[in-house]
């Protein structure tokens, strides 16, 4: 494992591969690689020749974190990525991926810095514009909960909560943010959103939206925005676990369409 530090945090990261394109992949909120891996959300393993960089986000998993709420939105996560990107890769453009937080971080990062993408892979993308603001009452009072019961009830208070059709086969995982960051974390999650549609709009790289059905927290009306409203992307919907497991395959056969300049129109 290796380390990179920023803006007081290092953030903990791992490069698998020696030659090719450089893919990034990110995570989502309370996650970390590991985790994701555990879900099977790692989409990168099924891709042959290229590098695969990836990374615990600031407070998540093996990296450290601030008690600064701001540090935890999306265009301050993409700053880090950014950061990283620089350090690990200086001048390269890269395919990204990543799910509901990760999908955030990689939209604000294109939006910075739209010549470092060759594409971007939003995986489940979360409430944005409209629908935030309830999510946003859910993270606050989940933030409070922690502090006043701890991280225990905030994980059995998630366990009953009702699961995509998708995950139904999806073994038990732990959060891997630490209980002091947690309160944290999720108030910096309150205070974040998506680019504005008509900034997202202008992001002309290619892109592939994997999004999965019966998840309030991840609605399948932000994926279809999200293509919709940019120029070269294309949606896949997930009904089932096995949806998902053919998302590694589907991964790979657009990141080698890009690489191969079979862009899509």
């Amino acid at each position: 494992m290796t380390s990179f530090q920023t803006r007081g945090a290092t953030l903990d990261y791992d490069v698998a591969g020696t030659t090719g394109p450089l893919v990034v992949q990110l995570h989502g909120l309370t996650s970390s690689r590991e985790r994701d891996g555990q879900l099977g959300l790692n989409l990168a393993r099924a891709l042959r020749g290229h590098r695969i960089l990836r990374y615990d986000a600031r407070g998540h998993g093996r990296s450290t974190g601030t008690l600064d709420e701001a540090d935890y939105a999306w265009p301050r996560l993409a700053d880090d990525l950014l950061a990283l990107l620089d350090h690990v890769a200086p001048g390269e453009r890269v395919h990204g991926v990543g799910p509901s937080m990760g999908t955030g971080t990689l939209l604000h990062a294109a939006v910075k810095d739209p010549d470092r993408f060759e594409s971007l892979t939003l995986v489940t993308p979360p409430t944005a514009w409209k629908s935030r603001a309830e999510q946003r009452e859910i993270y606050l009072a989940n933030a409070a909960l922690v502090e006043q019961e701890g991280v225990a009830a905030f994980v059995e208070q998630g366990s009953t909560a009702p699961s995509p059709p998708a995950l139904a086969d999806a073994p038990e995982t732990s959060i891997a943010v630490r209980q002091t960051l947690l309160p944290t974390v999720m108030r910096g999650a309150a205070t974040t959103d998506l680019p504005k549609k008509k900034t997202i709009g202008a992001v002309e790289v290619p892109t592939l939206v994997l999004a999965w059905s019966g998840d309030r927290s991840h609605p399948l009306t932000t994926a279809h925005q999200l293509h919709t409203r940019m120029p070269r992307s294309r949606i896949v919907v997930a009904r089932t676990p096995y949806g998902i497991m053919a998302w590694p395959g589907l991964f790979a056969e657009f990141i080698t369409t890009v690489d191969k300049g079979e862009l899509l129109a």
